[in-house]
């Protein structure tokens, strides 16, 4: 996909669907606690984002300048998302769950200009001196975005935004050292999510799409925003308070007309633990999760329950979905596979030379930039060019990401580079160990690190989060260790195994493994 010299997606989608559908529903805002509700059409959207960039044009934000969104899922996030868009000013999405220091440090590594947030953000803001808006009544030094926002002008005039000019900052959830600024043009992602949208998605004008994940993260961009708004679909969101809650969850998807759904990983195995026969879900047609690998036998339990597939996707902050499995293309789901590659992309498995591999081999995935650049990868780590270097190299994109093609096509993930278990001369994923373990009924969660050993250079070990009724000990340490060794092969098998009652996430919800990898090694004796 060539982009044309000038592209905003304010301007030219959500705008196209207001002339052309204006009555059609948009966006559709539920609160999770009180139930009450609030619709949107897109000319009312195209209305209130025309309104929501003059209030920023009112307030000195100009073309260029970074905004820090903090919302929970209330209408007036994607409101601000397309009236910043519209502006020409760059929106940084955040999550709520951001401490003080992690504020602290966008604003200042990130240059920001202006904030906007709620009662809750509103705290967490300390010694900014930049432009303060809230979605709340505000005290002295703040501004009342509602207030401001119902009497700003309904018409916007601004110059049109060139396909180049910066679109959106991420801030990537890092499972090492500091974030990184992943700085996407406007239509690096407005305009190359349309693939998102189409063929992941699987959207379409008049249907309800519901992506779970947080706003804060790049799934947002995907599956709240740019992907169903391509197609002309109505975002679903529900504002819920507290911590996830996988039966509520059930009774949303059952009682509301969703028809396409996206949910993360990290959802669907709590979910799959529930009593499914309890919920039917009479409007769903699509399910589709990423974010991270999906081990099969959520999907297999998943798909039993429901009778629905699940179409993972693979792709990065840093992308629009790069593999996939696609309803219109490979209607064949293969469970634990990421799918084959979006049309549009050339990718290939690379060894440490940066030489191709055959099927059947582990590479790192990556994607051809050379001679031509494809349409939907981020232009620059912003303000590191070191670290963008070393990312494109020899022609190619490095995702960092190790994964197997089999002779069909399809991609199979390892691991993250540094995730890859080398022991006794074999190479060890440890997703896959994660997913037999999985497997076993005592075993709610695990995750699968290398350990430093004298003979093997490494071994295996598990950290293991158990489900309620299992009892820790010696016997089930033994019991795992010989379930792994008949349900993969055995070298891969853990050999040292620890119960623990969480993992360490980071606040997207992956898993930490350096944290895991660096932890000291428990007490003889010692409680879970």
């Amino acid at each position: 996909m060539k982009p044309p010299e000038f592209f905003n997606f304010a301007t030219d989608i959500l705008d196209g669907w207001a002339r052309t559908h204006p009555q059609g529903l948009g966006l559709w805002c539920v609160d999770g606690v009180s139930g009450a509700e609030r619709k949107f059409t897109f000319s009312e959207l195209a209305r209130l984002s025309a309104q929501a960039a003059n209030v920023f044009r009112a307030h000195g934000v100009r073309r260029g300048d970074r905004v820090l969104i903090m919302l929970p899922r209330i209408w007036q996030w994607w409101v601000v998302m397309l009236g910043l868009t519209r502006l020409g000013a760059v929106p940084i999405p955040a999550t709520l769950q951001l401490m003080p220091r992690d504020v602290a440090y966008r604003l200042e590594t990130a240059r920001i200009r202006a904030v906007l947030t709620n009662a809750e953000g509103m705290v967490k803001v300390d010694g900014f001196d930049g432009l303060r808006l809230a979605t709340c009544p505000t005290p002295p030094g703040w501004v009342d975005f509602n207030s401001a926002i119902a009497s700003a002008p309904a018409d916007f005039a601004g110059e049109p935004t060139r396909a180049d000019d910066p679109g959106i900052i991420y801030f990537t959830s890092a499972t090492t050292g500091e974030p990184k600024m992943v700085l996407h043009t406007q239509a690096s992602y407005g305009l190359a999510h349309r693939v998102t949208g189409e063929l992941w998605l699987d959207c379409k004008p008049g249907d309800i799409h519901w992506n779970v994940s947080d706003l804060g993260w790049a799934k947002a961009a995907w599956s709240s925003f740019f992907g169903p708004w391509h197609m002309g679909a109505c975002v679903f969101a529900v504002d819920i308070h507290g911590k996830f809650d996988p039966g509520h969850t059930l009774d949303l998807l059952s009682r509301f007309p969703i028809t396409t759904w996206c949910v993360p990983p990290t959802a669907l195995r709590l979910i799959v633990r529930q009593d499914l026969a309890r919920w039917n879900f009479p409007h769903l047609r699509h399910c589709v999760t990423a974010g991270e690998p999906l081990n099969p036998e959520i999907m297999k339990l998943w798909k039993s329950a429901t009778g629905h597939d699940l179409y993972e996707g693979y792709g990065q902050t840093e992308s629009v979905i790069l593999i996939g499995n696609y309803r219109s293309l490979n209607p064949v789901v293969q469970p634990g596979s990421m799918g084959r590659p979006t049309p549009g992309y050339q990718l290939a498995l690379l060894d440490e030379e940066l030489r191709e591999v055959p099927a059947g081999r582990e590479g790192e995935i990556a994607v051809r930039v050379a001679p031509d650049r494809p349409l939907g990868l981020f232009r620059e780590y912003w303000l590191s060019p070191a670290e963008t270097a070393a990312q494109f190299q020899a022609g190619w994109y490095l995702t960092r990401d190790r994964a197997v093609r089999d002779a069909g096509g399809y991609f199979w993930f390892i691991g993250r580079t540094d995730d890859v278990i080398k022991s006794s001369g074999y190479r060890i994923g440890p997703f896959e160990v994660e997913s037999v373990l999985l497997e076993h009924p005592a075993v709610l969660e695990a995750a699968v690190v290398g350990q430093p050993d004298p003979v093997r250079g490494q071994i295996v070990k598990a950290f293991v989060i158990l489900r309620p009724e299992a009892a820790a000990g010696d016997e089930l340490k033994h019991e795992l260790q010989q379930y792994c060794k008949h349900a993969a092969a055995p070298y891969k098998y853990p050999r040292e195994i620890e119960f623990v009652r969480e993992l360490p996430k980071t606040i997207s919800g992956k898993t930490r493994r350096v944290e895991l990898r660096n932890r000291p090694v428990p007490a003889a004796g010692a409680a879970i």
